[in-house]
């Protein structure tokens, strides 16, 4: 009767997760390039954290007792004020900011933080094995350090780290490179091949409901993490469907971070890779290869000193590493036309010509149709390629609730009254997920846990 119950749960969770995935896609207005939810800290600013206990929720139902970062001030902007969060607070930082954490503590235990990657002075508090810690509320602690470098960074406590990350009290930094004038450039690294469009967090963590219900308890001396055993794993704190939700949502009040990846074709999708508990988890990306540019907070190189990159489709994401990976779509040698010619886009420009002659039916230099057409990134060779099978009539078919009624790019068509309804932008879905089948369940539950979707929308699509 249990087992059906949370099924029961897991069920209903799925379905409001897939609805609110339709809200934000239906939602694509006017608006700027995807970024990355957090705290926008100005050069020299202070921020209050306080170490505290909330309970989180589950998409089977539950709730699970932890511990995390609160800031105090709400800098964020968190709709129901500042509450302790799941991760820790994203700080997005400009390159050569400084900026002080002051640190208090609500725990029955000591912490602290550590900032990989950064130089840090600690002042206050009592002194611990690594860092400065705060073992009360009257007992606070200061960290200050610049952002000399950009990157992708986490942070964490310092202080019996294997219990406390476990507990929830991790969090990430994002370094941007700024102008002169304080502005995103729009690269992750002082370098144009890093450039992107848009940018996602996966930060990877993992829960042992058991271990977190003997802290609630106060009993520590029962706590055997040799035998910690997950059953739930999350991106950005929020384990699947939850993450496809909206941030901010007001029934995660302690979980404002999601992940629902979006783009168009051509454009450079930025992902931001954390391993954020002690276990390795294997992020696969669907849909392409994609190239690592970075790990550590640091860009990778070539033997003589350029810009390197690695080609993958998996990331075995380590605990405490960072890894930046650009990720790109474009549909090319797909052996079929995407766009349907002419029948689905009629009004829009299939310029397929070649870039030095202007041979129409040509392809371009680079293989693409010419970047003055509304199909930039249309590949040539595939061009007015019929779709390789005969799709059977619809009474004979299973409808997915992701099948706009077409398999073209932007393309629609009937619908059985009650099926498909997902997909209002005739988008392609890529689900990105672990590759550890385990982590793609809640408690057991499949399915959930470690994976997200990512969504190739129509060319023009506006995604803020």
């Amino acid at each position: 009767m249990k087992t059906m119950s949370k099924r029961n749960r897991a069920s209903g969770a799925l379905a409001i997760g897939v609805a609110a995935v339709l809200v934000l896609l239906a939602a694509g207005g006017a608006g700027a390039q995807a970024r990355i939810d957090g705290i926008e800290v100005a050069n020299g600013a202070t921020l209050q954290f306080t170490a505290k206990a909330g309970e989180l929720s589950t998409p089977d139902g539950g709730s699970i007792h932890f511990w995390g970062y609160q800031e105090d001030s709400n800098a964020g902007g968190l709709p129901l004020g500042a509450l302790p969060q799941y991760p820790g607070p994203t700080l997005i930082i400009g390159q050569n900011s400084t900026v002080t954490i002051e640190l208090t503590n609500e725990l029955p235990q000591p912490t602290s933080i550590v900032f990989p990657g950064h130089s840090v002075t600690a002042t206050g508090g009592t002194a611990g094995l690594i860092t400065q810690e705060s073992t009360g509320a009257v007992d606070a602690v200061s960290y200050t350090f610049t952002a000399t470098q950009p990157g992708t960074y986490t942070y964490y406590s310092g202080t019996q780290t294997e219990l406390q990350a476990e507990m929830g009290m991790v969090g990430t930094i994002i370094v941007r490179p700024y102008d002169d004038l304080g502005e995103d450039v729009g690269f992750a690294y002082n370098h144009e091949r890093t450039a992107f469009d848009h940018e996602y967090l996966f930060l990877l963590t993992s829960m042992d409901p058991t271990i977190h219900e003997m802290v609630e308890q106060g009993n520590f001396a029962a706590i055997d993490l040799t035998e910690r055993w997950p059953v739930y794993w999350f991106i950005n704190g929020r384990a699947a469907p939850d993450d496809l939700v909206g941030a901010n949502v007001g029934w995660l009040p302690h979980q404002p971070y999601n992940c629902t990846p979006r783009m168009t074709p051509g454009q450079r999708a930025l992902v931001r890779i954390i391993g954020g508990d002690q276990d390795q988890h294997p992020l696969h990306l669907h849909g392409n290869h994609y190239r690592e540019i970075a790990r550590y907070g640091r860009m990778l190189e070539t033997n003589t000193g350029g810009a390197g990159s690695r080609q993958r489709f998996t990331t075995l994401s380590v605990p405490g590493q960072t890894v930046d990976a650009i990720f790109e779509w474009t549909g090319e040698k797909m052996g079929w036309d995407i766009y349907g010619g002419t029948d689905v886009w009629p009004e829009m420009v299939h310029s397929c010509v070649d870039d030095f002659d202007n041979v129409t039916g040509a392809a371009g230099a680079d293989g693409y149709a010419d970047a003055s057409s509304d199909f930039p990134w249309e590949w040539c060779d595939d061009h007015g390629e019929p779709f390789p099978v005969t799709l059977p009539e619809k009474q004979n078919m299973a409808f997915g609730g992701w099948w706009s009624g077409s398999p073209y790019m932007g393309g629609s068509g009937t619908l059985p009254p009650g099926e498909g309804g997902l997909n209002p932008n005739g988008g392609y879905f890529f689900m990105w997920h672990s590759h550890t089948e385990k982590e793609l369940t809640n408690f057991d539950i499949f399915p959930g846990g470690m994976l997200s979707m990512m969504v190739v929308e129509p060319p023009g699509t506006v995604i803020e």
